[in-house]
């Protein structure tokens, strides 16, 4: 295959990708699987090589999108590096080879309920300072190399701290490397670009932990809530600087713990939904769709979820029932997934065919709809069970008259008219929090501790801004993505 052959392939396919999630009808269904550890099976590898070197996890994803000539992937769904974990010390891993089976994809280990990393009392200073509390309390909690503020300073604290920016520098500035490889060498596209999570989510997942969250709405809930609505802009940062430039693929979101059965209809309403639907608007409102990769179920919030703008996100079936989603669903945003993970990893050849057959007649017949698996694949997804579900789609995928220009691409800010994107009130009329997103150590405070400056003062506020970012990205990263 030529490079220029190449080019038109990768033309083609994000055309496919994009004009599926805008809920349109391409030329076929594309595919884009979430491999994760699939991609060690595939390539001959392990899960601790693909959790612990990043580049053979590069190097499989690589392998694995050229020999089955998928759409799209991401260019690494066993996306926690280890090295960089082992660097900074985190508690909540067990890392293949190290403290579980090297045979074992990585496993994150929930602290016991007196042990969370943030305690019930400390509410109000998270609230004060997000980035502050991560900094001083949370990151020494989850970290067994970084000393509290006040402690006395150890060598291992400096190096945890060195090592660990640089690792993930290292790591992410490696990706667009990886992105432009699986453009030239598969003709792939990239599945998303840029890392949300709801702050009920984050709340569960990294601070309280899921018992201490469910006592804390019992208890404390007006806290809880002061804690999401300060965590928002935050997260909504996250989301915004690491997102597409080109507004094409979406914004990748994680749904975690805030559905039926983890939490009630009730509590859904009062502290997720409305903490998380105006990050949402605020993507919308930016030109972004959000990937809504609803794992468990979340049927009880079809109806929520139709309150968003049309196309504003790709929902994502886990465990709930595709051809339900699609009935609920289907005419406001584009689906992807619902082919059961046990099916591909234990069924048989015929069953997945069968089961594939009956998305593509009944879910995707009209279009926006992307073929994957309900969940990330690990290593026990079954290899001849994933050509089946590649082959079915490519013979029972096509639409005889595509609904599209595949010649124009459009950047998801063009499916919506300014106008209408400015009517969602998205985090509009919300207060400002004292220390900025983005920011650690704000200018005013700096410039107050600096002689007088001459020359170009904007000149070293922007390096001092830009510099103090990279602070700000570290623990954000660590927060959401590892």
């Amino acid at each position: 295959m030529t490079p220029t052959n190449t080019e038109q392939l990768y033309q083609e396919r994000l055309s496919r990708y994009v004009a599926a999630m805008r809920n349109e009808k391409p030329d076929r269904v594309p595919i884009r699987p979430f491999v994760a550890e699939f991609t060690a099976k595939y390539a001959g590898l392990t899960c601790q090589d693909v959790a612990h070197d990043y580049a053979k996890a590069f190097e499989a994803a690589i392998k694995t999108a050229r020999d089955f000539q998928w759409d799209a992937i991401v260019p690494n769904m066993v996306y926690v590096w280890t090295g960089l974990a082992q660097a900074v010390g985190l508690r909540y891993y067990g890392i293949p080879g190290i403290n579980i089976p090297a045979t074992t994809g990585f496993n994150y280990i929930e602290p016991p309920e007196d042990r969370a990393f943030m305690k019930e009392d400390e509410y109000d200073a998270l609230i004060a300072d997000p980035t502050g509390f991560l900094y001083n309390v949370w990151l020494p909690r989850v970290s067994t190399e970084i000393c509290r503020p006040g402690a006395p300073n150890t060598t291992r604290n400096n190096l945890a701290l060195v090592k660990g920016a640089m690792a993930m520098l290292s790591y992410f500035y490696a990706f667009g490397p990886q992105i432009q490889r699986m453009r030239t060498e598969c003709g792939c596209c990239s599945a998303i670009a840029g890392i949300f999570k709801a702050p009920f989510d984050i709340i569960a997942d990294k601070l309280r932990g899921y018992v201490g969250l469910t006592m804390d709405m019992h208890t404390q809930p007006d806290k809880v809530l002061a804690a999401c609505e300060a965590l928002m802009p935050h997260l909504v940062n996250v989301g915004l600087t690491t997102a597409d430039p080109a507004k094409l693929v979406p914004i990748g979101f994680w749904m975690h713990r805030g559905c039926v059965p983890f939490v009630t209809p009730r509590q859904f309403a009062s502290h997720n939904w409305s903490t998380l639907k105006p990050c949402i608007e605020e993507f919308w409102k930016h030109g972004h769709q959000t990937l809504f990769y609803a794992e468990g179920k979340w049927r009880h919030h079809f109806d929520a979820f139709r309150e968003l703008p049309d196309r504003s996100i790709v929902f994502h079936c886990d465990q709930d029932d595709i051809f339900e989603a699609h009935r609920r669903l289907h005419d406001k945003f584009a689906l992807s997934g619902g082919v059961p993970n046990v099916l591909l990893s234990f069924g048989q050849p015929d069953e997945v065919r069968a089961h594939c057959q009956r998305v593509l007649a009944e879910v995707a017949a009209d279009g926006g709809y992307i073929m994957d698996a309900g969940a990330i694949m690990q290593d026990d997804t079954n290899v001849d069970n994933m050509r089946v579900l590649t082959d079915t789609t490519r013979e029972f995928g096509v639409y005889a008259e595509p609904a599209y220009n595949p010649a124009v691409i459009p950047p998801c800010d063009l499916t919506a008219s300014v106008a209408d994107r400015q009517k969602v009130a998205g985090l509009a009329g919300r207060p400002t929090p004292v220390v900025r997103p983005g920011v650690c150590y704000p200018w005013e405070d700096k410039v107050r501790e600096l002689p007088e400056i001459t020359g170009d003062k904007d000149l070293v506020r922007r390096v001092w801004e830009d510099i103090d970012a990279f602070g700000n990205m570290f623990i954000w990263q660590l927060l959401l993505s590892f």
